[in-house]
């Protein structure tokens, strides 16, 4: 297995979905503003992951980053979730298409390794099944080989884990969820990563929320802390334990973004956001 270290996990992914022809050029641009944890996918339908490559090759030539200062995530999307530019022969097994689908993620992001590889989704919404053990088995090699340093699962409900964890599988690394406020900000599911120390990433916390980021409590507490709204949602991630994601396009709001770290939240602030979901 090749001796890579894995690399120290940020405190914030730029996520690179839906950017099509600005893809590369936002990946560096999210470099040069701080950024050093990228998430893409091999998934044409919504994610030009070749793009992601070109945009840190540029910053590599730049010199703005090293690819080991980098958190590298990507991910298997199963055929349902693509459209006709597939990443993998369909009409080869399983754990053949998971192989093929990392090794053209690799060539894509110019490594011989990514940090964290994702299960996109279950093949079902009601339940763990056979053929997400056998994806789930097939990554777990890749990783095993060296070609990810760490595994993960998103769009999960909380019996996708346990029936995992029922059937004595490997628990993931990673969830990465989107998560709205009216559904507790995913609390079942968070607190399941949280008895089992799994890092809980959370998508669209703006774009899910926007009844969270006009609401008078945080407008206040923005006002309060000369911050955004938006800053106050990403620090409130943070607090509760969440690994944040954004995948904004503007520089400005990517500079913000990074700087909600520095935003003071009590704890009864964040009580009362966590609140908000009901």
């Amino acid at each position: 297995m090749p001796a890579h270290e894995p690399v120290a996990l940020p405190d914030f992914l730029y996520g690179t979905a839906w950017k099509e022809d600005r893809t590369q050029a936002l990946t560096e641009l999210a470099l040069r503003m701080g950024f050093r944890g990228i998430d893409t996918a091999n998934q044409r339908r919504h994610y030009f992951e070749a793009g992601v490559g070109r945009g840190l090759a540029a910053a590599y030539r730049a010199a703005v980053v090293t690819r080991p200062e980098l958190f590298l995530q990507t991910k298997f999307t199963s055929r349902p979730g693509q459209d006709h530019r597939l990443p993998y022969d369909p009409a080869a097994d399983l754990a053949t298409q998971v192989a093929q689908s990392l090794a053209g993620s690799l060539e894509h992001l110019g490594t011989d390794h990514v940090d964290s590889y994702v299960l996109h989704g279950p093949a079902s919404g009601h339940g763990w099944t056979e053929d997400d053990a056998v994806v789930w088995a097939a990554m777990a090699r890749e990783r095993d080989a060296g070609r990810t340093r760490r595994l993960g699962v998103s769009n999960v409900s909380r019996r996708h884990l346990e029936q995992m964890a029922a059937a004595g599988t490997e628990m993931p690394a990673f969830v990465q969820n989107r998560c709205f406020a009216r559904l507790g900000w995913d609390r079942d599911v968070r607190a399941f990563c949280g008895d089992r120390r799994i890092v809980y990433q959370g998508f669209s916390l703006l774009t899910a929320n926007p009844e969270v980021l006009r609401h008078p409590l945080v407008a206040d507490i923005a006002a309060r802390g000369r911050a955004t709204p938006a800053q106050v949602v990403f620090r409130f991630a943070r607090a509760v334990g969440m690994l944040p994601l954004t995948g904004t396009s503007d520089a400005e709001h990517m500079t913000q973004d990074l700087a909600s770290r520095d935003l003071a939240l009590s704890a009864d602030e964040v009580r009362a956001i966590e609140s908000l979901s009901g």
